[in-house]
């Protein structure tokens, strides 16, 4: 089952100290003032922070589903078509990339817990 523009607010809510800031076109999603997802509507795509190296596996294995979107520094962000991908792994990408931009004791406090 395919997911949509709800299936990911609805798991960033779900995770502490989210904020979101609509710019018209995009959708900023963020922890702490530090950006981990940014959702396109018009698209229906969100580009969500990784690791470099999780950023050219999920590219790698399935371009149909992913795209590179830039990287920045240790960071790959990555282009993910929801229609194309289930709701469980959204959950896991989501909480990385939230992971990657929390700060530590936020991590700490949510431990391994995914939304669901």
């Amino acid at each position: 089952m395919s997911c949509t523009l709800h299936d990911f607010t609805d798991l960033a809510a779900q995770l502490p100290e989210v904020g979101q800031r609509d710019s018209g076109k995009w959708i900023r999603f963020d922890v702490a003032g530090q950006a981990f997802g940014y959702l396109w509507p018009a698209t229906s795509t969100v580009g969500l922070k990784q690791t470099l190296t999780e950023q050219l596996m999920l590219v790698a294995e399935r371009p149909d589903v992913f795209e590179i979107q830039y990287t920045s520094g240790a960071f790959g962000w990555v282009v993910v078509h929801l229609a194309k991908v289930e709701r469980d792994e959204l959950a896991e990408l989501t909480f990385e990339a939230w992971r990657l931009s929390a700060p530590d004791a936020l991590v700490a406090d949510r431990a391994d817990q995914l939304p669901e």
